[in-house]
């Protein structure tokens, strides 16, 4: 039986799944300047710049994550909560976010005067046709949409997805092997110096095998460890990258433990090609987030507090509809 502390900690780490592409798109930044109800209409949640969300379009997303989240955990995965927010005021939170961005990146958009082309707004239309006549009367009139607002939300969303490839496309894909080279080594760490000397003695001088000493004598757990450069302490990093194969490192400190180290392998192609592509990804990720960030921050916000405090979950038998995202990537995924 799952307790409600882990049921929290699971749902909360897939929330925004459902729309990862867009969170990948971008950061949140932290000085955008706030106006609380300056001016908006009644069902206005928030306004950036001239960019207008509606009640109906916060509707869709809600309800779409948790009906998703329902299917897997049923019902009762609201109630949950890690001592500060319940999940439904986090997934509410999150609905807010992911809505902010594809604003904020819409209006990035404009400002770089990138547009969808003819195939993509038909690729928009055809999807909101397909979402919109998957709804039921119950759901049309809670969610209080119309097929024209699910296709605007589309070309919105594949708008922003598109301003971020523009972004990111003259990013340097080229990350040379030195760069991406993953090491894989078997370490053992303690906490005293003493203790590292004498094992050390036992590896190099009598010849113990080393495997064999790291699990007798390590602190930890994790023998084996790959890892590239960046990803650990640059004195752990510089004494692993400095062995040969089946060499064994001399005692290393870093960060208040001791560690020695015994090269299994230098290069590892398969490592080394994914860890181009997750370079090649940071890369892209920063190249839009100093953007993104610049263009945000000169953004004014105005959030209708009243009305977003009076938004909940609809909790009815016959509002189950799911698939928003799911229909978006079966028109936009992997499409040229």
């Amino acid at each position: 039986m799952i307790n409600k502390k882990t049921k929290f900690c699971k749902a909360a780490a897939l929330l925004g799944a459902a729309v990862m592409m867009i969170s990948a798109l971008a950061g949140c930044g932290k000085n955008t300047k706030v106006v609380l109800t300056a001016g908006l209409k009644k069902n206005e949640v928030f306004r950036i710049s001239s960019a207008s969300c509606m009640l109906p379009e916060v509707m869709v997303y809600l309800t779409n994550m948790q009906n998703q989240y329902e299917s897997v955990y049923g019902s009762q995965i609201w109630n949950a909560s890690d001592g500060q927010l319940s999940l439904e005021q986090e997934e509410r939170e999150q609905v807010l976010t992911q809505l902010a961005r594809i604003k904020v990146m819409n209006l990035l958009a404009q400002k770089k005067e990138v547009t969808l082309d003819d195939k993509e707004k038909e690729r928009a239309a055809a999807a909101g046709r397909e979402y919109f006549t998957s709804l039921n009367s119950a759901e049309v009139t809670a969610l209080n949409v119309t097929q024209d607002l699910i296709t605007k939300m589309y070309e919105e969303y594949a708008l922003a997805e598109k301003v971020y490839q523009t972004i990111v496309e003259n990013v340097n894909p080229e990350v040379s092997d030195d760069e991406a080279r993953t090491i894989t080594v078997d370490r053992i760490k303690v906490s005293s110096a003493a203790k590292a000397s004498q094992v050390l003695g036992k590896a190099k001088e009598e010849g113990v095998d080393f495997e064999t000493l790291a699990q007798a004598e390590s602190e930890d757990q994790t023998v084996t460890q790959s890892f590239g450069k960046g990803e650990v302490s640059e004195t752990l990093e510089k004494a692993a990258f400095n062995l040969g194969k089946d060499e064994i490192s001399d005692v290393v400190e870093s960060d208040g433990s001791y560690y020695i180290l015994k090269c299994i392998s230098t290069f590892d192609e398969a490592q080394t090609k994914a860890n181009k592509e997750k370079i090649v990804k940071q890369r892209q990720s920063e190249a839009f987030d100093t953007e993104y960030t610049a263009f945000e921050q000169t953004l004014v916000r105005q959030l209708n507090e009243e009305l977003w405090n009076s938004v909940t979950m609809i909790h009815q038998d016959d509002v189950k509809t799911s698939s928003f995202f799911e229909v978006y990537q079966m028109y936009f995924q992997h499409q040229e």
